[in-house]
């Protein structure tokens, strides 16, 4: 009886010499290449074995979590810990199991490389939660490491923002400039106008407005006529050159809203106007 007292004293003991030497190696691990997640995951697996080591004094677990800081640091994408490998619970089994595979279709959808800290995180405190909920008797640390997963969790489950839709393209406008007193399109206008049905063609536009303007030579009724003949003049010109009559509106505003302030009778060409708008 003495001799196998002395056998299993033994044998606790080189049990507690290995563990300490893999804990102890453990807390000296560097990651070696490998991922930014499998560095991460061995800066989380050690804190978890130098906590069970040096607060718990729980040689078993300290080392369970030394085996997976280790083999993390080499490089391996260690799992999170199958349920099936502890004493669990029952009425807790099924809500552990589904977050199991929650975790598991998060890092294998691409946590792993795109949030690698928070899933490193994550899969660390998962196992944290086996651990402290098969010893079952320290709530706070149960709470503590179910909390802190699932918050992780939710931040790898979280669908990125959808982007900002586009802001609409401005409206690109148009000058036709007009001779003295006259509303005819000359070779210049032509031009303008030209380049607003190639415009309207290429990106599809779908209306166009005319407004008509005069400089202040003249009176007010008639500069406010000039002004309806000066849009009615591009108008014909661009239904001429292929636009559809109806994607066009046309309004004239005579004298007022001068592209250049000036006194009443000034004669003044960049007032001479139409502005066509293509939308």
């Amino acid at each position: 009886m003495k001799t196998l007292k002395l056998v299993a004293a033994i044998g606790a003991l080189s049990f507690l010499a290995a563990c300490s030497s893999q804990i102890e190696e453990a807390r000296m691990a560097q990651p070696s290449g490998g991922t930014p997640f499998t560095q991460a995951l061995t800066r989380e697996y050690k804190d978890l074995s130098a906590f069970e080591a040096d607060e718990m004094k729980d040689w078993n677990d300290a080392n369970y979590f030394a085996s997976k800081a280790l083999a993390a640091a080499g490089g391996q994408t260690v799992a999170p810990q199958d349920p099936g490998e502890r004493d669990l619970p029952s009425d807790v089994l099924p809500q552990i199991q589904s977050v199991r595979q929650r975790l598991l279709t998060a890092l294998d959808g691409g946590a792993r490389e795109n949030k690698a800290d928070i899933a490193a995180r994550a899969q660390a405190r998962f196992d944290c939660w086996l651990e402290q909920q098969e010893e079952n008797f320290q709530n706070d640390h149960i709470s503590a490491c179910r909390d802190e997963l699932l918050a992780a969790l939710a931040e790898l489950e979280a669908k990125p923002a959808e982007p900002a839709p586009a802001p609409a393209p401005a409206p690109q406008v148009y000058l036709v400039l007009f001779d003295f007193d006259k509303s005819n399109i000359n070779p210049a206008a032509q031009a303008v106008i030209n380049r607003v049905v190639a415009d309207f063609s290429a990106n599809k536009s779908k209306a166009i407005s005319i407004t008509g303007y005069t400089d202040r030579s003249g009176t007010d009724d008639y500069n406010l006529k000039l002004s309806e003949r000066r849009a009615d003049s591009a108008r014909a010109a661009l239904i001429a050159a292929g636009i559809p009559a109806d994607a066009i509106t046309t309004a004239w505003k005579g004298e007022s809203e001068n592209a250049v302030p000036t006194a009443d009778g000034v004669k003044e060409q960049a007032n001479r106007r139409d502005e066509i708008i293509v939308q």
